[in-house]
């Protein structure tokens, strides 16, 4: 993924306010990111920690989407969960349900989806090993090249992506 400016990123959500947008807080380590290693950009709302953001290059152009984190006192207690984006595997606090407000009139009313993803949105990191998962978590040997499991991946977020912005 190429590097993105504040702009970019601000500009690119559907499912939010310009407001909320100028107001979201980009990831604290914004600057050190490892774009090259990014296949899309998300995180953990610094200033709202019960908020997370993706931004996702796609044909059309970069699409942001905000995202509700679930409070701590709603957390699941199984013991391990897959993330259903990148397909690793965590403990049970290394996966969470983000719902999105759909895109347009239908999120407006309070209509969204959601997705059991990496809690820390850190999805391409974990496909290239660039990041383990804590505890019992772990990346199942696959027989595919990290390009296919990217392209999965990728796959995996458009679909969730096309079903906020289809709101």
């Amino acid at each position: 993924m190429e590097a993105l400016t504040d702009k970019q990123i601000r500009s690119s959500f559907v499912n939010c306010t310009k407001g909320d947008a100028a107001r979201m807080k980009l990831p604290l380590d914004f600057a050190e990111l490892p774009w090259h290693d990014l296949d899309f950009l998300g995180w953990v709302d610094p200033g709202a920690p019960l908020r997370a953001h993706l931004v996702v290059p796609r044909p059309e152009g970069l699409v942001g989407i905000t995202l509700r984190v679930p409070s701590a006192g709603r957390t699941s207690a199984v013991k391990s969960s897959m993330c259903q984006i990148c397909l690793t595997a965590h403990a049970s606090s290394g996966v969470t349900l983000l719902a999105a407000p759909l895109a347009g009139s239908r999120g407006r009313e309070g209509n969204t989806v959601g997705t059991y993803v990496c809690a820390d949105l850190a999805c391409p990191l974990y496909v290239r090993g660039k990041r383990q998962p804590k505890l019992r978590g772990t990346r199942h040997e696959e027989s595919l090249t990290v390009a296919e499991q990217v392209d999965r991946m990728m796959g995996n977020l458009n679909g969730f992506v096309s079903r906020v912005t289809a709101g």
